[in-house]
């Protein structure tokens, strides 16, 4: 019964832990989206001025 309870949980932490990597992806896809929206917006600035869209 033991090794049959480990099995099942070495699938769940597998399943969770791909689930939470699939996450991570599309988290870090939509950041690099709106910092490419966010370097493009800056590099169009009608005055022509260097404008930084972000803090540091």
């Amino acid at each position: 019964m033991v090794p049959v309870l480990l099995v099942l949980l070495l699938a769940l932490l597998l399943f969770g832990a791909g689930f939470a990597v699939k996450l991570l992806w599309w988290i870090a896809v939509a950041v690099l989206v709106v910092w490419l929206l966010g370097f493009l917006m800056r590099s169009s600035t009608p005055a022509g001025g260097r404008a930084r869209w972000y803090r540091w």
